[in-house]
């Protein structure tokens, strides 16, 4: 096990009902700072006409129809910065996937029910944001595909492991991992305050990201993304930064 645990999903400070365990990679107890920014909305019209223009780029290429509303990408949770979790550094940055043989790793540690059924609902070959959480600036960094689906988290039976889970048996697991591969770094850092800014000016005139779980289920490590909501925040990394 290269990183010990290395994706918390305790819901990175997950919803206090839910039986939650780790934060994949950045779903701990411990507020997560993204939490902490204050909700303030962007200056007028910028985002907005944000969300025009790329509404009027997709109308044209696809007649204007409305897509379904299906999760089909992914957004996932992880701390680049130390942090000891009974001993254990559980931090795990884009730059050390990067360094994993062949640039893949398992997404162990998730011990959060619902994001668990996130993992399970995994396809082959379907692209992740790699989201930076628990730090000093918290956004996505980078693009990860998956390249094997769910199966049992061997780190729930590892007595040594933060995630070790007593109640889990080998006959019946309770928790899953998938295994990631990098794929790129997006062109630029697009920070949680960017993403907040577009969010706050979808939820008046009806932009993709107005639902986006990001804001809906702060504290969930992992997160599903519908084609438009990945498609918008992806179209980001093309623009200046505010």
């Amino acid at each position: 096990m290269p990183w010990p645990s290395r994706k918390r999903d305790k819901g990175v400070g997950a919803d206090k009902k839910e039986p939650d365990a780790k934060i994949a990679k950045t779903e701990e107890e411990t507020p997560d700072k993204e939490e902490e920014e204050k909700s303030t909305k962007p200056p007028a019209g910028s985002s907005k006409s944000g969300w025009k223009n790329w509404k009027k780029t997709k109308e044209s290429d696809s007649g204007g129809e409305e897509s379904k509303i299906t999760y089909c990408h992914w957004l996932l949770k992880s701390e680049p910065e130390s942090r000891l979790e009974k001993g254990v550094d559980v931090k795990f940055s884009i730059d050390d996937l990067k360094a994993q043989p062949n640039q893949t790793t398992f997404w162990d540690g998730v011990r959060n029910y619902q994001a668990r059924n996130f993992l399970r609902a995994m396809k082959l070959g379907q692209q992740a944001f790699f989201y930076h959480s628990n730090c000093k600036e918290p956004g996505i960094v980078g693009i990860v595909k998956i390249v094997k689906e769910a199966y049992p988290d061997h780190t729930q039976f590892d007595q040594k492991d933060p995630h070790y889970d007593s109640s889990s048996r080998k006959e019946n697991p309770k928790w899953s991992m998938v295994d990631v591969q990098f794929v790129r770094m997006t062109k630029r850092f697009i920070p949680l305050s960017e993403i907040k800014a577009h969010h706050l000016a979808h939820k008046e005139d009806g932009g993709p990201l107005k639902n986006m779980m990001l804001f809906t289920r702060q504290r969930l490590s992992i997160q599903p993304l519908t084609q438009e909501e990945f498609d918008f925040v992806l179209s980001l990394e093309e623009e200046k930064p505010h």
